[in-house]
C-alpha cells in the first residue's frame, strides 16, 4: 500500500514539487537530487510510520530541509555568510531575466515546462529533460524509451541543465506576444516523444506505447494550465486517436498489424471520444498557429480511421483530400508517403504508386516497403520481389524485418 501511495504522488506530482522547489532556490543542480533524496526518505519511511494525509507536503518538506541542508555546507565550504534567504528575499533578489509578471499563468509547473523547453536546448535534449524533470521518468527509463545507454542519456541531461544554467535560460513565462510560438515549442517537443514510441528504431520492440502514454500524460500537464491552447488541444486529439489503436497493432506473435487489419474492438473508444470532442471544441474560426492547423489536419485524418465501422468503409477521398491540404499546411516527405497510401486505396494501385513516385526518403525502407505491396497488388511480383529487397536493405527493426520478410516469402515462386 504505501509503494503504491509512493509511486502514485511521485507519478503525480513531480513536475509541481520540482517547479515549487526551483521556484523558491533557483537551483537548478539542487532540487532535483533534494527531490529524490525525499522520495528516497519516504520510501523507507511510510511503511514503519505509515503514509501521511498530506504525501506531497511530506516530499516538499523533506526535500526543502535537504537544499537547506545543501545550502549551508556550501556556505561552510566558502567559509561566508550562509547563503540562507528567506522566500520572499529570494524573490526580491532574483533577476529580470528570471522573472515574469504572472499574468499570463499562476501555476508554476507551466515555467518549468517552458524552460525544459526552450528553444536553445535541441529537440531531443527537451524531450528528455521534460521527461524526467515534469514528469519524474527515471534517467533508465528515459534512456530505455530513447534507445541509448543510461550513461549516455545521464549525459545528455546533465549537459542540457548545465547549459540551462549557462545561457541563462530562465524560469518565467515569456509574453503574450511570444506564448504560442513558445507553446509550438512545447508541443514539438512532447510530439517527438510521442512519435519515437511509434516509430520503430533499431532493435526488438515494434512500438513503445508507455513512451507515447509518457507524452500524452505531458500534454495533458501543461493543458492543464492553458485549456483553451488551440495547438495543445489540437495536438492531445491527434496524439489520443494514434494511442488509441496501441493494443491492436502487434500481434499476439510481436507481428506488425497492418491497419486494414487490426481488430478494432480493441481500440480505445474512450479516447476516440474524446479526441472527438476535443476536435469539435476547436470549431472552424479558431486562429491558431501553423503548427497547430497542421496537428488539426492530421486529427482529421486519423478520426476518419478511428470513426469507419471497417477498413472497407473508410473514406479515402476525404483522407486524400486532407493529405493534399496537410501538404499545403505542412508539406514533409512522410505526408507525401502517407497520401501515397492513401491514394492507392482511393484509387487503385497504380495510381498510388504515381503518388509514391514524389516521395523521397533516402534512408527510409518505407518508401520501397509501400512500393512492394503496390507492385503485389498491381501483378507485378518480380519488380515487388525487389522492392521487398530494397526494404529488407534499409529495415533495422527487427519485427518489421521479420514482418517484410515473411511478405517477401508469401510471394514464393509466383510467376511475374
Amino acid at each position: 500500500m504505501t509503494d503504491e501511495a509512493l509511486e502514485r504522488v511521485v507519478r503525480e506530482e513531480w513536475g509541481r514539487l520540482i517547479a515549487l522547489l526551483l521556484a523558491r532556490y533557483r537551483r537548478l543542480d539542487l532540487v532535483e537530487d533534494a527531490l529524490g533524496d525525499a522520495v528516497e526518505a519516504a520510501a523507507r519511511t511510510w511503511p514503519r510510520d505509515g503514509v501521511p494525509d498530506n504525501p506531497a507536503g511530506w516530499l516538499n518538506r523533506a526535500a526543502n530541509r535537504r537544499v537547506l541542508d545543501r545550502l549551508r555546507a556550501e556556505a561552510m565550504r566558502q567559509r561566508r555568510a550562509p547563503l540562507l534567504v528567506t522566500e520572499a528575499q529570494a524573490g526580491q533578489e532574483r533577476t529580470a531575466a528570471m522573472a515574469d509578471t504572472g499574468d499570463l499563468v499562476e501555476d508554476d509547473l507551466l515555467r518549468l515546462v517552458l524552460m525544459c523547453t526552450h528553444p536553445a536546448l535541441g529537440a531531443e535534449a527537451a524531450s528528455a529533460l521534460t521527461l524526467r524533470l515534469v514528469l519524474g521518468v527515471s534517467t533508465y527509463d528515459v534512456a530505455r524509451l530513447f534507445l541509448v545507454p543510461e550513461p549516455t542519456m545521464a549525459a545528455r541531461i546533465t549537459r542540457a541543465k548545465k547549459k540551462i544554467v549557462a545561457a541563462g535560460i530562465p524560469f518565467s513565462v515569456p509574453g503574450a506576444d511570444v506564448l504560442p510560438d513558445r507553446l509550438d515549442t512545447v508541443a514539438q517537443t512532447a510530439y517527438l516523444a510521442f512519435t519515437a514510441g511509434y516509430a520503430p528504431g533499431s532493435g526488438p520492440d515494434l512500438l513503445r506505447a508507455d513512451l507515447a502514454g509518457e507524452a500524452v500524460r505531458l500534454v495533458r500537464v501543461v493543458l492543464a494550465q492553458r485549456p483553451t491552447e488551440p495547438v495543445l488541444v489540437a495536438l492531445l486529439a491527434l496524439m489520443l486517436l494514434q494511442h488509441s489503436r496501441r493494443d491492436a497493432r502487434v500481434g499476439p506473435d510481436g507481428q506488425v498489424v497492418l491497419l486494414a487489419d487490426q481488430d478494432r474492438s480493441r481500440w480505445h473508444t474512450d479516447e476516440v471520444a474524446e479526441a472527438l470532442s476535443l476536435l469539435r471544441s476547436l470549431g472552424p474560426a479558431r486562429r491558431m498557429t501553423q503548427q497547430g492547423a497542421a496537428y488539426v489536419v492530421q486529427a482529421r485524418i486519423a478520426a476518419e480511421h478511428a470513426t469507419a465501422e471497417s477498413a472497407g468503409s473508410t473514406r479515402w477521398e476525404r483522407i486524400v483530400q486532407h493529405y493534399d491540404l496537410l501538404l499545403q499546411v505542412a508539406p514533409s516527405p512522410a505526408a507525401r508517403l502517407a497520401r501515397a497510401v492513401a491514394v492507392a486505396e482511393a484509387q487503385g494501385p497504380e495510381a498510388g504508386l504515381a503518388a509514391l513516385d514524389q516521395v523521397r526518403m533516402p534512408s527510409s525502407h518505407r518508401p520501397a516497403s509501400v512500393r512492394a505491396e503496390l507492385l503485389v497488388r498491381s501483378g507485378r511480383v518480380t519488380e515487388a520481389r525487389a522492392a521487398y529487397e530494397e526494404a529488407i536493405a534499409l529495415c533495422r527493426n527487427e519485427s518489421e524485418l521479420a514482418f517484410l520478410h515473411g511478405r517477401l516469402a508469401a510471394l514464393g515462386r509466383s510467376s511475374p
